[in-house]
């Protein structure tokens, strides 16, 4: 037998293995499948009434795809007609005779004879394929959609119909089998008394000019503080994978004539309505082309990238904001609940590829239970350490593939943390300005130097002298006062003894003074300064004005022994005054320069 026969007795037994493995007493009685192919997500709608043509109940139903569509389901729900959603999952090791199951579950079990109604909706990524594969900046984009013209069931199907719904009324071609069209819409059926798994290949090539964007790889990292804040930062890769644009872009063309319609200029992203401090940016910078408003119940942002997406073409980004902590963190004592959204809406009909969210804890967090409302991957925790930490920070890592908006769905973690462990950060505050102070105060009373700078402590021993001396000359001119204090009592009492026992304690001060400006002087000159000339010139100037002040008083004597008149006096005190005067300024200038 050749190859080909034994290929297809393998394939008739899977099928028949297959069939024995699901419920084959249950009966698709009526089947309404629509199937939107206006974006780039089909999404197929199965309206399904389902009979138990057994004779004992069944309490679950199979949904078939194809095994070459399985890795591109993004989405599959089942709901009733009143809308009560069923539950759905992939049944265990039925993999076979190229299709996948899935499995419905039934409210109610389905009695033999009853019959129950309910509808599928099956969302597909990446499955429409641009043909052809490369346009020119002017050209509409098409799309080629394939498929099974019948309902891929493992049930018999009495009786059912196909609609499909293109972009618009412009198709290239399609399947002709018992079809009918009707503008953007062709109708297939009624086919009658389908076996289980009947195939027919169906294919659809029509004019598709939606954004073909997809979120290559998305990082979500989502950091909790207990001080009233969670920050939310989102690390965007998104490329357009419709027709890749072939030869050159004329930005001239794109602004004059719109054309490159398939092309993507903007997308809008919506935020929680509480979200603030918003910031859209990429590898060189701020991104300004970007607008925020507040809608009801949340924040729209259109994000403008630098370059319009065409085809092949791809752009980087990050977007973040903070929220408030007590709209998605609740607590009972230490026991504390985080519940925000898995994925948030990046644009409309959008489909991420790769999704990682990273939840980073307080520290000291403990007892941490993630959940999820669909199937996750939860990856090696990790450790996250910034200022203020000690041990670092736990980081819960979940990994997702194939997410579209039907995702955009709460998780809950659920976590312990002590309240006292928010008094961390005070005290750690407090700890390091204390020993920073304490070790300024202490090395500013050290003296860390190998050797002496004996320089630095000549200039340190001269200013101290200097200051010294000035000030004992300020005291010393403060002498020169009392002088002509005693003088002028002198001359009005005329009391010898009194002015004499006055001279004499005034002349022992400013004897005093100038030795130990003497003293001083000494010391500087032992330095090697020529500070030390200005010093002596000024003890000459003290001994010119003290010779000065002697005259004062001698002709003040002479003046009240009458061996002078009085004319002759005025005409001496003139000239002794304007010499004084003449050595004050000269001592005045003296000191400024020491």
């Amino acid at each position: 037998m050749s190859v080909q026969g034994w290929a297809r007795i393998l394939a008739f037994v899977q099928l028949f293995f297959l069939i024995q493995l699901v419920d084959c007493d249950l009966v698709n009685s009526k089947v309404s499948r629509k199937i939107d192919l206006s974006t780039h997500l089909p999404k197929i709608t199965i309206s399904i009434t389902v009979e138990n043509a057994d004779k004992k109940p069944h309490n679950a139903y199979h949904v078939a795809v194809p095994e070459v569509y399985a890795p591109h389901v993004a989405s599959i729900t089942a709901k009733k007609s009143t809308d009560a959603q069923l539950n759905v999952n992939v049944e265990s090791g039925i993999k076979q005779s190229g299709a996948v199951l899935y499995r419905v579950g039934l409210d109610n079990s389905l009695e033999a004879g009853q019959s129950v109604s309910f509808e599928v909706e099956i969302v597909l990524s990446h499955v429409l394929q641009a043909y052809p594969a490369e346009i020119v900046q002017a050209e509409r984009q098409l799309m080629k959609f394939n498929d099974n013209l019948f309902l891929f069931s493992p049930y018999t199907t009495n009786t059912q119909t196909t609609t499909v719904v293109c972009t618009n009324s412009n198709l290239e071609s399609y399947t002709k089998i018992s079809s009918k069209v009707s503008e953007n819409t062709i109708t297939y059926g009624p086919f009658e008394n389908k076996e289980p798994f009947s195939q027919e290949e169906m294919v659809i090539h029509y004019e598709n000019n939606s954004p073909f964007l997809a979120v290559t790889n998305l990082n979500r990292v989502i950091e909790v503080s207990h001080w009233g804040n969670i920050a939310v930062e989102e690390t965007i890769d998104i490329s357009h994978y419709g027709a890749k644009l072939r030869g050159p872009f004329s930005r001239f063309d794109y602004q004059r004539s719109q054309d490159g319609v398939s092309s993507v200029k903007s997308f809008k992203t919506i935020l929680p309505a509480s979200a603030k401090d918003v910031y859209y940016r990429d590898e060189i910078g701020n991104i300004s082309t970007s607008n925020l408003r507040e809608i009801d119940g949340s924040i729209e942002v259109e994000l403008r990238p630098r370059f319009p997406l065409f085809g092949g073409w791809k752009t980087h980004y990050v977007i973040g904001y903070n929220v408030p902590s007590y709209q998605y963190l609740f607590n009972t004592g230490d026991d504390y609940k985080l519940k925000m959204r898995f994925l948030d809406h990046i644009y409309d009909d959008q489909v991420v590829d790769q999704m990682t969210v990273k939840i980073i804890l307080p520290e000291k967090t403990g007892s941490v239970q993630f959940s999820a409302p669909f199937p996750v991957k939860r990856l090696p925790d990790e450790v996250h350490k910034t200022y203020l930490d000690t041990t670092g920070r736990p980081v819960i890592i979940v990994h997702k593939q194939n997410l579209v908006e039907n995702h955009i769905q709460d998780f809950e973690l659920r976590y312990e943390f002590s309240k006292l462990m928010l008094l961390q950060e005070p005290l750690i505050v407090v700890a390091v300005f204390y020993i920073l102070f304490l070790t300024i105060i202490i090395y500013v009373r050290l003296d860390f130097s190998i050797t002496k700078d004996e320089a630095s402590e000549s200039r340190m021993r001269v200013a101290s002298l200097i200051e010294q001396i000035q000030g004992i000359q300020d005291r010393r001119s403060a002498l020169y006062q009392s002088y002509d204090d005693a003088i002028n009592k002198f001359k009005s009492s005329k009391d010898a003894t009194v002015f004499n026992t006055n001279r004499k304690k005034i002349d022992t001060d400013h004897k005093t003074l100038t030795q130990q400006i003497s003293s001083l002087l000494s010391k500087l000159k032992s330095e090697g300064t020529e500070i030390s000339d200005k010093v002596v010139e000024l003890q000459q100037l003290d001994t010119q004005m003290k010779e000065q002040i002697g005259s004062a008083i001698n002709y003040a004597e002479r003046l009240l022994s009458n061996k002078l008149n009085k004319s002759q006096y005025l005409e001496h005190e003139v000239q002794i005054n304007a010499k004084r005067e003449e050595l004050c300024t000269k001592m005045e200038a003296l000191l400024s320069t020491l």
